[in-house]
C-alpha cells in the first residue's frame, strides 16, 4: 500500500481540509504517515496570509523531494491558489491545486504516478459560487471537532490577501452541516467548533439563513453538549442575535472578536468596518448577557504609518477591554494587497519593540482574567494527559480558560465540575468533583 503524508500551514479551515483529504486518500487505500516519513505522496497545504507563509511552503516541498525523489508533490490551498504560476515554477511540484476541485486530489495523484505529466488546474476562484462539499466521515478525537460551515471572505480588509485566494462568500448547506454534526455526536464528540474564513457572513450569498439559525439548529443536536465560534466579526454580535443566542445554554461563553488595531485611525487605513467606541459597545453588550465571558483578538502592530500614539492608542484600548488573550502579529507586507503599497512602512525593529510591549500588555490582562475563577467551580471538558503535569490530565472551561487536575486519561472526553484553586503559567489547577 502507498503512503501519503501532509503538511498543513495556516488556519482551522486548512486543518479541516487536510482531514478531508486524508480520508480520500485512505479510502483509496493509502496508508497516513507522519510528514517527517519517506511517503510516496506529500500533499503541501499552504497559506499565503504572509509572504513568510509562502516561504515555508516552498521549503516543505524541497525537504520533502529530498525525503524521496520519485514522490508525488502536490501543493493546494492559499498559496496555490494565489500563485499558481510561481508555484508550478518549482520544479519538485507535480501536482497544483488551489482552494477549489481538491476533491479530485487522489484522481490527479494516481494520473501523475502513471505518466508523470505535471497538473496545474488552479482556475479563478472569483468564480466559484457554490460551497464545495470535503466530507469527514473518519474524525478522530474524541472532544473537540472543528467543523467547516462556510467559504470565502467579501471585507477587502486593505491588508489581507484571503478574499483573493478564498474568493466570495458561500454557505454550506445546513442539511450537510446537521449531517456531519450527528456523526460527530455519533462518534462521543461533546464539542464542536463551527468554523469558516468568515464565519459571520453565513448565509448572506442565499439570503436564505443568518449564522444564528444554523446555531440554533446545530443546538438540538443530542449528545453535544457545546457549540463555539471560531473567529467572528464583532458587528453580528447585536442584541438581537444575543437574545437569541443566550437561550442556548450550548453555546460557549467565549468570542474570538476580530480588532486588529485599538487606533480608529489605523482601523479607517485597514478598511475594517467599526471604530473602537462601536467595538467597545460590543464587547460591553456581550458581558450584559454573559458576565463570565472570554474574550480573544487578534492584533497586528506596526501597520504601515502606525505612529507612536496610534500605538499607544492599541496599548489603552487593549487595556480598557481587558481580553482574556490577544494574539500579537507584526504587520508583514503581502505582494498584491493595497496595504503593501502604502507608504511609511514600520521598520522591524519599531514594529518589535511594539509587539513585544502588546504581548506584555495582553499576558497582564490574561493573569487577571483567570485569576478572578479561583476558588470557583467550573464545568471543564477534559481533551488529553497533560504534558506539564504527570498523572494530571487537561481540558478548558467554556469561557476557553486552559485547567490541569489530576486525573486518568479515562476522563478524556468527559465534562466535570473542578473546583479551580491556584494559577501556574496562565493555567487553572484544580480538584475534580466527582
Amino acid at each position: 500500500m502507498k503512503k501519503v503524508a501532509f503538511h498543513t500551514l495556516g488556519c482551522k479551515v486548512n486543518q479541516y481540509e487536510t482531514e478531508a483529504m486524508a480520508e480520500l486518500f485512505k479510502k483509496n487505500d493509502y496508508i497516513i504517515v507522519d510528514e517527517n516519513n519517506i511517503a510516496d505522496v506529500y500533499v503541501i497545504n499552504t497559506c499565503t496570509i504572509t509572504n513568510l507563509g509562502d516561504r515555508k511552503s516552498r521549503q516543505f516541498i524541497r525537504r520533502a523531494k529530498n525525503k524521496n525523489t520519485d514522490a508525488v508533490i502536490a501543493v493546494v490551498g492559499c498559496y496555490a491558489q494565489t500563485s499558481p504560476d510561481e508555484v508550478m515554477n518549482i520544479e519538485e511540484v507535480d501536482i497544483v491545486i488551489g482552494t477549489k476541485d481538491r476533491n479530485r486530489i487522489v484522481e490527479l495523484t494516481q494520473q501523475v504516478e502513471e505518466d508523470r505529466k505535471r497538473v496545474n488546474i488552479v482556475t479563478d476562484i472569483m468564480d466559484q459560487k457554490e460551497f464545495e462539499e470535503m466530507n469527514i466521515e473518519d474524525i478522530e478525537g474524541k472532544t473537540r471537532a472543528f467543523l467547516k460551515i462556510q467559504e470565502g471572505c467579501n471585507q477587502y480588509c486593505s491588508y489581507c490577501i484571503i478574499p483573493y485566494a478564498r474568493g466570495p462568500i458561500r454557505s454550506r448547506k445546513l442539511d450537510n452541516i446537521l449531517f456531519e454534526v450527528k456523526k460527530l455526536a455519533d462518534k462521543g464528540f461533546k464539542e464542536v467548533v463551527l468554523t469558516g474564513i468568515h464565519v459571520a457572513s453565513y448565509g448572506k450569498d442565499t439570503g436564505q439563513m443568518e449564522l444564528i439559525d444554523v446555531i440554533e439548529r446545530v443546538h438540538e443536536v443530542s449528545g453535544i453538549e457545546r457549540i463555539r465560534l471560531s473567529s467572528i466579526e464583532p458587528t453580528i454580535m447585536t442584541k438581537a442575535f444575543m437574545d437569541r443566542l443566550i437561550k442556548l445554554p450550548k453555546v460557549c461563553d467565549h468570542f474570538h472578536l476580530s480588532l486588529q488595531s485599538g487606533s480608529d485611525t489605523v482601523l479607517k487605513r485597514m478598511n475594517r468596518k467599526y471604530t473602537t467606541e462601536e467595538y467597545k459597545k460590543i464587547v460591553d453588550l456581550i458581558k450584559s448577557y454573559m458576565p463570565n465571558v472570554g474574550i480573544t483578538t487578534d492584533i497586528i502592530v506596526g501597520f504601515p504609518g502606525e505612529t507612536e500614539e496610534e500605538f499607544n492608542a492599541t496599548c489603552r484600548f487593549v487595556d480598557e477591554i481587558g481580553f482574556s488573550r490577544i494574539h500579537v502579529f507584526p504587520y508583514s507586507p503581502r505582494k498584491g494587497t493595497p496595504a503593501s503599497k502604502y507608504k511609511n512602512q514600520v521598520n522591524s525593529d519599531v514594529k518589535h519593540y511594539r509587539s513585544k510591549k502588546l504581548i506584555e500588555i495582553g499576558e497582564k490582562n490574561t493573569n487577571e482574567f483567570i485569576r478572578k475563577f479561583i476558588g470557583n467551580t467550573l464545568d471543564v471538558l477534559f481533551e488529553e494527559g497533560s504534558r506539564l503535569k504527570p498523572k494530571f490530565i487537561e481540558g478548558y472551561t467554556t469561557n476557553y480558560i486552559r485547567v490541569l487536575a489530576k486525573g486518568h486519561s479515562s476522563l478524556e472526553g468527559k465534562i466535570l465540575k473542578v473546583s479551580l484553586e491556584e494559577i501556574e503559567d496562565e493555567i487553572l489547577i484544580g480538584n475534580i468533583l466527582y
